[in-house]
């Protein structure tokens, strides 16, 4: 590819691409996680101002998409953590990051059916921050919308109980990522290569020996390490909420219950994976969770934290029954779609292993399928 006469960047980069190019020209190379940023969230060409992802239209498709069963075992769940939390009068169930509204319209309908009084006191409430993804999330939850709230942060939400989920909310906030050379672990950066594209290289920064895994002092030359500060970040604030004002939280995402060594930036785009410096702003930027860090940031509030697969989950929670109970008035083109729906939301070799699941409540309180131990 040419580059233009004026030595700037490279000819056929988007403008997002040429933004970017144009900071790390005045200023030095970027972080992955400045880098990861921008893509997502710049506001005139990030990711979140100008696409809709979610859907077969879109990059991807998330579980709450696949069935309503997903987010009916949800529902299940956060009544029960409201009974073990003595049913109060006033509570907000909130979902950060809701996509387009499915899972809250589905946990919201089975509320109302299995919980009335719960469904009639809450305080129902959507945390975004991207105006587009507000907009399709009351299409879809439609009828009244004055019975949600949309909040662009967690910190405007009402003093009082929290019931909250996150669906594949961690997996989309940046990360940063640290290569082992000579010894040292840098931090991993984003800069131009000689004909102006970009390209990784080593920043300046340096990770300490205690925030490693203790395999990583065996760790070849070039193997990478993942820290997430803005993941951390969010878990605290809702602990600290949860520790305060007393609720309970659960969380899916894809990523590993321990922490360990390897490059999992990714992208994709069209429902395939994509150069993740290729196009910024037009693909969906994300990193496998570390859920052990997450975890011990709720235990640091005094939270029991709990975690294991999706797909154990789920079938602990009773997928296998509802799909029964789904498929009862269906044709067989029907059952065997919601066969599929059961395989791929638990199945072993699709999002049941990948994905994993972070339940948080205070000390003394259970909430099925998780047992009292942390």
């Amino acid at each position: 590819m040419a580059r233009d006469i004026a030595g700037g960047p490279l000819l056929g980069m988007n403008r997002l691409a040429q933004k970017i190019a144009g900071l790390i020209r005045s200023a030095g190379p970027i972080s992955v996680a400045d880098y990861m940023a921008a893509c997502l969230l710049d506001p005139e060409n990030g990711y979140y101002t100008t696409h809709d992802p979610f859907g077969t239209n879109g990059d991807f498709v998330t579980a709450p998409e696949i069935s309503q069963m997903f987010g009916e075992l949800i529902a299940v769940w956060l009544v029960q953590g409201w009974q073990a939390i003595g049913s109060p009068a006033s509570v907000t169930i909130a979902e950060i990051g809701p996509g387009r509204g499915t899972l809250m319209k589905d946990m919201v309908r089975t509320i109302g059916r299995l919980a009335p009084q719960l469904a009639d006191s809450a305080d129902f409430a959507l945390v975004e921050a991207s105006p587009r993804l507000s907009a399709t999330q009351k299409e879809t939850l439609g009828g009244d919308n004055g019975s949600f709230g949309w909040h662009a942060k967690l910190d405007t939400l009402k003093d009082q109980p929290l019931l909250v989920v996150g669906n594949e909310i961690f997996d989309a906030l940046p990360f940063r990522q640290f290569v082992k050379r000579d010894g040292k672990w840098l931090e991993r950066a984003v800069g131009l290569d000689a004909d102006g594209a970009l390209q990784f290289g080593i920043g300046t920064a340096s990770l300490a020996a205690d925030a490693l895994p203790t395999d990583a002092k065996h760790a070849l030359e070039g193997s990478i390490f993942e820290i997430a500060p803005a993941r951390e970040a969010m878990m605290s604030t809702i602990s600290e909420r949860i520790a305060n004002q007393g609720g309970c939280g659960i969380f899916f995402d894809y990523g590993h219950l321990e922490p360990g060594l390897g490059d999992t930036f990714q992208a994709v785009r069209a429902h395939r994976p994509e150069v993740v410096l290729d196009n910024p702003g037009e693909a969906d930027l994300t990193s496998h969770v570390d859920f052990s860090a997450l975890a011990a940031v709720a235990r640091g509030h005094g939270l029991k934290a709990d975690t294991t697969s999706q797909g154990e989950f789920l079938l602990g929670m009773g997928l296998l029954e509802r799909a029964g109970q789904l498929g009862q008035s269906g044709d067989v083109a029907a059952r065997e779609k919601i066969s599929a729906d059961v395989e791929r939301l638990a199945g072993p070799d699709q999002m049941g292993t990948l994905f994993k699941v972070l339940a948080i409540r205070p000390s003394g309180i259970v909430v099925p399928p998780f047992g009292g131990a942390s």
